[in-house]
């Protein structure tokens, strides 16, 4: 690489939004409607959990926990994506990527984490309801979020170090929406190898290993299921996992599809669309998820509303 000086870069030119042909408006208020959405629904599951005792349990612990994982990795490129699409200029400074990396990936990674843990909540809640409230205290549930957040920390820490290790000769326009691990090992002019082999071998660990927990113990949690008898007792133990199984399904398959695999089969134009899911629209319809058909949620709602003196309409379908 002699004659080239990698530090020399200052920004990149983010390009996802130069084919747009007029609809720059049209998309800035669709992601504005959508970030605002993400914003309200998953403050309102934090703000509920916290102020109503009854739901001072594990589940809605790691549901808080989710709630503030999804603002806080939408908001790390969701803004300035709405920038970018009313900007003329529409560039990061170089350490600003690297802040904006090192963010999504550790927001992402602990995601992954605890997802993981919610399901293992629900395995002994279904599977072990009697020990319920010895084997899943306080305790446990406390290092299971702990545990989640510190792996996305230290698996952001790798991967940041490693992309930004590369050499970047000139060429600093990436055709992405925002800095990703992906768009920038194919900007690089260096060996991408170790980084390619690294996004493979840790993406077993951060990715394939929650969702082998997560099968398994849906599998311990289905056989459970069937042996009772009441339907209205079928019904209650699977309406407590849907919303976690929906989440996951819409989660992980975006994620695995977009960082486990070989950067040679990445194709550009389908895998921004994939991106915008799991980075945009998925934080959004968490919450909706989670609380369209909650009684736990409603209810909470409601005691809250009748201790300010408001009239919280009924919401029984």
């Amino acid at each position: 690489m002699e004659g080239k000086n990698e530090t020399a870069l200052t920004e990149f030119i983010i390009l996802g939004f130069s084919n747009l042909n007029g609809f720059e408006f049209l998309l800035f208020t669709t992601f504005s409607f959508i970030y605002i959405c993400t914003l309200g629904g998953n403050i309102f599951i934090i703000l509920v959990t916290m102020a109503d005792s009854h739901l001072h349990t594990p589940m809605y612990f790691f549901l808080g926990n989710l709630a503030l994982l999804d603002i806080c990795y939408t908001t790390t490129n969701v803004p300035q994506m709405m920038v970018h699409l009313l900007s003329e200029k529409k560039s990061i400074s170089y350490g600003g990527c690297v802040a904006q990396l090192f963010a999504f990936i550790f927001f992402v990674g602990s995601e992954c984490f605890l997802l993981a843990a919610m399901a293992y909540d629900r395995y002994i809640a279904i599977c072990k309801p009697l020990r319920y409230s010895v084997i899943m205290n306080k305790a446990l549930y406390m290092q299971l979020a702990a545990s989640s957040w510190t792996g996305g920390f230290l698996n952001s820490v790798l991967h940041t170090v490693l992309t930004f290790h590369l050499p970047f000769c000139g060429n600093n326009q990436i055709n992405y929406f925002f800095c990703d691990i992906p768009p920038l090992l194919i900007l690089s002019c260096g060996d991408t190898f170790v980084n390619e082999l690294a996004l493979l071998l840790i993406g077993v660990f951060i990715g394939w290993t929650p969702v082998l927990c997560i099968v398994l113990s849906y599998f311990y949690i289905i056989s459970t299921i069937l042996k009772i008898h009441s339907m209205e007792g079928r019904r209650k133990a699977f309406s407590t996992c849907a919303s976690h199984l929906t989440i996951v399904l819409l989660y992980y398959g975006s994620a695995i599809f977009t960082y486990m695999r070989p950067i040679s089969t990445y194709s550009l134009e389908k895998d921004r669309l994939i991106s915008v899911l799991y980075s945009v629209v998925t934080p959004m319809l968490n919450p909706i998820i989670y609380t369209l058909r909650n009684k736990d949620i409603k209810e909470a709602v409601k005691a809250i509303g009748r201790k300010w003196g408001l009239s919280v309409p009924s919401t029984d379908m």
